[in-house]
């Protein structure tokens, strides 16, 4: 019993890892990734829909960006959607694709982005403590209703928290890489 319930928190803190990393992929670094412009979402036909399903996108320099849309009317969306975004960044169209050129950034967007990268680990590690806390109701549950007896609560207690700790060391760990990537010139 103890088991599932360490076992279900501990697979939803691994979702929350990868929806961490999935938010920092897009917090852009000075070089350029499809994925900094990929879950940008564009008005395309009254539908908001991600970029990666109406355009590919691709990296042909360190510094650039190229979106080449399916359907060439989605170039005004696709560019509006850019403008709009808080990227920062300014496309240039040619009536056939997108290039978005990726300027070197600056000390001060660079520790704007640290910020940034600090926020979304606080929220990961909040969502984790989340997790830990209704794995402790259940465990409080079961306790109450004879499933489990108070020792087997406490030791369940104590492995829920170890996991915790686990996930919230990977989370700083991942913050830190990304902190060190930015701030790299």
């Amino acid at each position: 019993m103890i088991d599932d319930v360490k076992a279900d928190a501990e697979n939803r803190m691994k979702k929350t890892i990868d929806a961490f990393k999935r938010e920092l992929v897009g917090i852009r670094t000075g070089r350029a990734s499809p994925a900094l412009v990929e879950p940008l979402k564009v008005d395309y036909y009254g539908t908001a829909t991600p970029l990666q399903q109406i355009a590919s996108v691709s990296a042909p320099e360190a510094r650039l960006l190229v979106i080449k849309p399916f359907d060439q009317s989605a170039l005004s969306a696709i560019e509006k959607a850019i403008l709009k975004s808080d990227l920062g960044l300014t496309p240039m169209n040619d009536g056939k694709l997108i290039r978005l050129p990726i300027p070197q950034l600056t000390e001060e967007r660079r520790r704007d982005l640290t910020k940034v990268v600090r926020k979304h680990a606080e929220e990961a590690h909040v969502a984790i403590r989340n997790v830990r806390r209704d794995a402790l109701k259940d465990l409080e549950e079961m306790e109450k209703e004879k499933m489990i007896s108070e020792d087997q609560h406490f030791k369940g207690k104590d492995l829920l928290q170890e996991v915790t700790d686990k996930y919230i060391a990977q989370v700083d760990q991942i913050a830190k890489q990304k902190e060190a990537e930015i701030m790299e010139v």
